[in-house]
């Protein structure tokens, strides 16, 4: 496993500058937003797929602080019942495979999305519940008319382009946003649909990351570094089902915590541990989204963190007996 970061933590530094604090901290592999979501301040595929001297140029500056990348990512929510939103997200995904065969990647992240309830809606409608039936229809609908239908289509476009790996980030507000659903969705597509995995979102919604890690096997392709704890005493009042802005951290039933601030080392060794089990051996890739620490203090305590409990080299065989 390679300690990584998502670098759209330092958006608002040049790629350069960003990587060499990045290098000074021990990170090996770089995940670049390339739209979407995250933006695409350090990588915009319309620019660099029109200039080959610009390609080069960024080429060589990932070659200059010896980093990989591990994926390029754009996640938005490419069939929102907007129309213009939806072809929005779609061409930077699109986009964005077509860097990552120049780049010769094979693996993009984003989201799965998430349609309306109907064709006249204007917003999307992540159903959580199966009752009254108008729910479950609609739930039938989003699968077999949107959901489906987009990533078959998507999948073909992305085989084309030597890029084998879409990693959808469980998430919810979107169709795909537990192991259940991805599972379904891989089922219902093929083999190049998987995770990246992120275990914040999994944490606040009650699910085990152990235990999904274990269900998801090789249907693991990315994996995000970032915690969750849950406040019990909000969560004993009002449940995990909150809406109130991230900022409002002292009245949330949960958080986003820097890796080792929601969860300890025992909870992330068992973590790794189960990833290496499964045969996962890539980037564990930190997205640092800590409300209550700096851009610099998020992020190295992270670092200082994994580094504990990374698990790097191969054990080759049973050595011991």
């Amino acid at each position: 496993m390679k300690l990584g970061v998502f670098t759209t933590l330092l958006s608002n530094l040049p790629l350069e500058d960003a990587l060499k604090y990045f290098k000074s901290l021990g990170i090996e592999m770089v995940e670049i937003g390339c739209g979407g979501f995250p933006g695409n301040a350090h990588a915009n595929p319309e620019i660099l797929l029109a200039d080959e001297g610009k390609l080069n140029e960024f080429k060589a500056l990932i070659d200059k602080y010896g980093l990989q990348i591990s994926a390029l990512s754009c996640h938005g929510n490419p069939i929102h019942p907007n129309k213009e939103i939806a072809a929005s997200f779609d061409r930077d995904m699109r986009n964005t495979v077509l860097l990552a065969e120049k780049l010769g990647i094979h693996q993009i992240n984003t989201f799965s999305g998430c349609p309306g309830d109907c064709e006249a809606s204007e917003h999307p409608n992540w159903v959580v519940c199966p009752w009254p039936d108008d729910f479950t229809e609609i739930l039938e609908w989003q699968w077999n008319e949107k959901l489906i239908p987009y990533w078959k289509d998507f999948v073909a476009f992305a085989k084309s382009h030597a890029v084998d790996k879409i990693a959808l980030e469980l998430h919810p507000g979107f169709c795909v946003y537990n192991t259940e659903s991805l599972m379904k969705l891989r089922k219902a597509v093929g083999p190049e649909i998987g995770a990246n995995f992120d275990p914040s979102h999994l944490i606040w919604q009650g699910m085990d990351p152990v235990a999904c890690i274990r269900e998801m096997g090789d249907a693991i392709f990315h994996f995000h570094a970032k915690d969750t704890k849950i406040d019990k005493i909000n969560t004993a009042v009002n449940g995990v089902l909150d809406t109130k802005s991230y900022g409002d951290e002292i009245h949330r039933s949960w958080i986003f915590r820097s890796v080792g601030y929601g969860n300890d080392y025992s909870y992330w060794k068992d973590m790794i541990s189960a990833l290496r089990m499964v045969g996962y051996d890539y980037a564990i890739s930190i997205e640092h989204e800590d409300s209550l620490m700096s851009q610099n203090e998020g992020l190295t305590k992270a670092v200082s963190f994994l580094k504990e409990v990374l698990i790097a080299e191969d054990t080759s065989a049973a050595w011991w007996f």
